[in-house]
């Protein structure tokens, strides 16, 4: 049994490296170019969430730019030269994210600092894509 593992585990290390990192782009492309349309066309489950939380502005005004900045970088995730600009404009929008874990804490936390609800973990599940964006920032040398 050892065997196979030994004969297939670099195979199928390999096959990652070899594919992780565009499967990482599409992946951020697709995240990115989806939640962002569902915002232009009033679709997401999250723009009562944005609205709530960027109150000063008019969400019928904020909700869609907001949208289209995240087709945005979800369109240059798929243009490896414009890898940069994605990363810019991902770590301008993707701070705001976390606010509602400031300013709502009630519809983020079913206890707080531990128990999230829906929206807590689709907020914290950010750290995610923030950790996507480094290993794609790490690459951008070599691009």
């Amino acid at each position: 049994m050892s065997n196979i593992f030994d004969k297939l585990d670099p195979i199928i290390a390999g096959w990652m490296k070899r594919h992780g990192y565009l499967f990482l782009r599409i992946s951020m492309a697709i995240i990115f170019i989806w939640f962002g349309l569902l915002k232009c066309f009033a679709q997401s489950p999250a723009n009562d969430l944005v609205a709530r939380t960027v109150y000063w502005m008019n969400p019928k005004v904020f909700i869609p730019i907001l949208g289209w900045w995240e087709v945005l970088i979800g369109v240059c995730f798929l243009f490896p030269r414009l890898t940069r600009l994605a990363l810019f404009l991902l770590f301008l929008q993707i701070g705001g994210t976390f606010l509602p874990l400031i300013i709502l804490p009630d519809v983020c936390f079913q206890q707080v600092p531990f128990v999230l609800t829906m929206e807590g973990q689709y907020i914290v599940k950010n750290l995610l894509i923030i950790s996507a964006a480094i290993v794609i920032g790490g690459t951008v040398r070599k691009v």
